[in-house]
């Protein structure tokens, strides 16, 4: 199966990502995690959306994210890096 980046992921995947992203700025002091937590909370399983949420993380945060997910939402995230 080829990998579209413009195919939203599975919802377990996109759940994976949000909340986990949720939980990683909300680590973070304000004003980022105020104004990043309410730039995605609403955000749907549509499209790009998932990766729009990773990639709002710099490289470093990109890979603290990896290592909370699942395995199978982390590989997903490596795709849509081109990893």
């Amino acid at each position: 199966m080829k990998f579209d980046y413009y195919t939203a992921p599975p919802q377990p995947v996109f759940d994976d990502i949000k909340i986990n992203a949720l939980k990683l700025w909300g680590s973070y002091q304000d004003p980022y995690r105020t104004e990043k937590i309410s730039r995605i909370e609403h955000v749907e399983n549509v499209k790009d959306n998932a990766w729009f949420i990773v990639a709002m993380f710099d490289h470093i945060n990109q890979a603290k994210l990896l290592s909370m997910v699942s395995p199978e939402t982390a590989s997903m995230i490596r795709l849509a890096r081109g990893y």
